[in-house]
């Protein structure tokens, strides 16, 4: 059943009044790809009352007062991409077209959703209950941050939306404990994964420099970034403070992942696997097509890639769901109508990080100095793909089924790192589970960029590409690699895009095609580079290009008319 979104669907449950209201910036998609559904089944599940409000108009009052004032609190979040990201390219040019809005067309979604959604409830519900942001953008913009659309430092996010808590990372158990202790009467300014704004710091916790001279002086922006992205591991983190003018920006530590037995009954919620009638009276929610009938395995990220958010919001450990779980989740596919036996995607923010886990990481949380995947594979994370061969085949099985494809990223170093069954996942993909190309996202194939971005050399590169067209020889088929690159990363050149195409046109026998201009996202360490112009870490020079015109430049250095004669132009998904 899809969670109410009128009064009349509220009715039908049999509920006068709700405890919370979910605005998202997102088409409501009852899919465990939604953030607000996870979180709005997640709630209804632990006994609250829970409504949506999808990408409300802001020109008066009808959408966000449809439901009346929640009795606990609202949750606001921009959606499943940082808002400025969704409405703008990182050209500058606003996007026309979104796959997460009915029809197509990008009109629904304001620049700075978060910001806007809280003042839009405080507009129409003066002296209301707390607003509570989430999600992705909530999370990547909780402390003071370097913001590309502004060209400034920002304040923490709850300053700017006048909102009263932020939630932040995968927030299941957080809210669950923050409805609670608002239904109960109970103290919540304890509750892990918590920021809240306060009139005086909290004595114990580490204290950031002020957000007035981070926002001053680079180096003082530098020294808060790392003491900000060093201390959010659930195992060690302390509790940090900021302050903001005569305010304290008060920053819980984070919650622990959730355990795998959390993560199934996560994603084994009653989701339709659809996008909500009203939503379809608009038009096609594009982004279903893909989803749909895809099946997340796990969550978090290895890769701490320098331009990636997804580590700072899903965590540095991933948690992988059981078999059982995700079979379960298919067999409800198998009794629907619309179910063809195509499983679209069986996998996760890169795919082959299933049932992989570092020990040590585990009970003594991330190493400070050192990352998981870079400048090669640790040794102690001890790569093992026995488990994805095992779900592959189980799943291949299941009677009904006629296809799975693996269409997240493929982390090809892992992949290489893995002697003993990395190559025969290779094969298995390569024989069953892709349809004409693969995606792997090297980024890169300079290696002073490549150790910017976090990425590998590309030596494992030409290893992979070799490996992956042996075992299509040996399979007797004729299947492509899609690669991934970014131009205009800090620390590279217009001579760094021209050697990468001498690269693809000598070795990789191709003109690349997916050319992705970067992005400095909030809150990531190749934002900062973009800010102050320098390696955080060694504190080098870097070049940065700036300008529009040479960002273009480097992308047409590389860009050409298709990704291989013959070959699938596109794909969705890219390993981190």
């Amino acid at each position: 059943m899809f969670i109410p979104t009128t009064r009349d669907e509220m009715a039908r449950r049999r509920w006068d009044a709700l405890d919370i209201v979910l605005v998202t910036g997102d088409a409501y998609i009852d899919s465990p790809y939604n953030g607000a559904a996870i979180i709005g089944h997640h709630l209804i599940a632990h006994g609250f009352r829970v409504g949506i409000i999808a990408q409300p108009a802001t020109d008066g009052p009808p959408d966000i007062t449809r439901l009346g004032e929640p009795l606990l609190f609202w949750g606001v979040t921009a959606g499943s991409v940082d808002s400025m990201v969704s409405n703008h390219t990182a050209l500058g040019k606003r996007r026309r077209e979104d796959d997460l809005t009915a029809g197509g067309v990008n009109d629904r979604r304001p620049d700075r959703a978060s910001i806007v959604y809280a003042g839009l409830i405080r507009r129409y519900f003066k002296h209301t209950v707390p607003i509570v942001l989430g999600g992705i953008e909530a999370s990547l913009r909780r402390v003071a941050h370097y913001d590309l659309w502004s060209d400034t430092i920002r304040r923490g996010l709850l300053f700017d939306a006048k909102a009263d808590i932020l939630v932040y990372g995968m927030a299941e158990r957080a809210v669950v404990e923050l409805a609670t202790a608002l239904r109960d009467g109970w103290e919540w300014r304890d509750i892990r994964g918590l920021c809240y704004i306060a009139d005086a710091p909290v004595e114990q916790f580490l204290g950031l420099p002020p957000y007035e001279k981070a926002a001053e002086n680079d180096k003082t922006f530098t020294d808060m970034f790392l003491a900000f992205y060093r201390n959010s591991d659930p195992l060690t983190a302390r509790g940090m403070h900021q302050r903001h003018g005569d305010k304290w920006l008060i920053h819980n530590p984070p919650q622990p992942a959730l355990t795998p037995e959390e993560l199934d009954a996560v994603y084994e919620l009653p989701y339709e696997y659809d996008a909500h009638p009203s939503e379809k009276e608009r038009g096609e929610v594009r982004a279903l097509e893909t989803i749909k009938f895809s099946v997340t395995t796990h969550r978090g990220c290895y890769g701490e890639c320098s331009f990636c958010a997804i580590h700072l919001h899903q965590g540095r450990r991933v948690v992988s769901r059981s078999e059982d779980s995700i079979v379960r989740e298919i067999t409800r596919f198998l009794k629907m109508k619309r179910f063809t036996g195509v499983i679209y995607d069986l996998g996760g923010p890169t795919a082959n990080m299933y049932g992989i886990d570092c020990a040590r990481k585990s009970k003594s949380g991330a190493c400070r100095e050192k990352r998981c995947l870079h400048p090669s594979v640790c040794r102690e994370l001890a790569p093992d793909h026995r488990r994805q061969l095992a779900l592959l085949k189980r799943v291949a099985a299941l009677p009904g089924v006629k296809r799975v494809f693996v269409a997240s990223g493929v982390r090809h170093d892992l992949v290489l790192a893995d002697k003993e069954h990395g190559e025969p996942y290779l094969a298995a993909l390569v024989s069953a589970h892709i349809s004409g190309q693969m995606k792997i996202a090297p980024e890169h194939t300079e290696d002073p960029v490549l150790a910017r971005m976090g990425k590998p050399s590309k030596k494992v590169l030409r290893r992979f590409r070799e490996l992956f067209d042996t075992l299509n020889r040996k399979a007797g088929k004729r299947q492509f690699l899609t690669y991934y690159f970014i131009a205009a990363h800090p620390g590279c050149t217009e001579a760094d895009m021209r050697a990468l195409a001498r690269f693809c046109r000598e070795e990789l026998h191709l003109t690349p095609e997916q050319i992705q201009v970067f992005t400095p996202t909030p809150s990531t360490m190749a934002a900062l580079m973009y800010r102050t112009g320098r390696d955080p870490l060694s504190g080098e020079a870097l070049a940065v290009e700036r300008s529009v015109e040479g960002k273009k430049r480097q992308r047409e250095a590389v860009k050409g008319s298709a990704t291989l004669r013959g070959a699938p132009r596109s794909g969705r998904g890219r390993a981190t």
